[in-house]
């Protein structure tokens, strides 16, 4: 994964999304979603956190932010 994304010059996580989003239509699943849950699609990846461990640290960071 993480060489293809070095190839496209793109994320891991944008390899993710692509894969799940064609894994998703050959299972018939395209035009199916819930208006709700495209609203809360639109949204992946649109903010930054500035950090780059952000992907490897989220137990942790969410682990931390549950406690407050």
């Amino acid at each position: 994964m993480r060489r293809e994304a070095a190839r496209r010059k793109t994320s891991d996580a944008a390899i993710v999304r692509e894969a799940v989003d064609l894994w998703l239509r050959s299972h018939g699943h395209s035009g199916h979603l819930s208006e709700r849950w495209e609203r809360a699609l639109r949204v992946v990846g649109a903010f930054s956190s500035g950090r780059s461990d952000i992907s490897r640290e989220h137990d942790r960071e969410f682990a931390e932010a549950s406690r407050s």
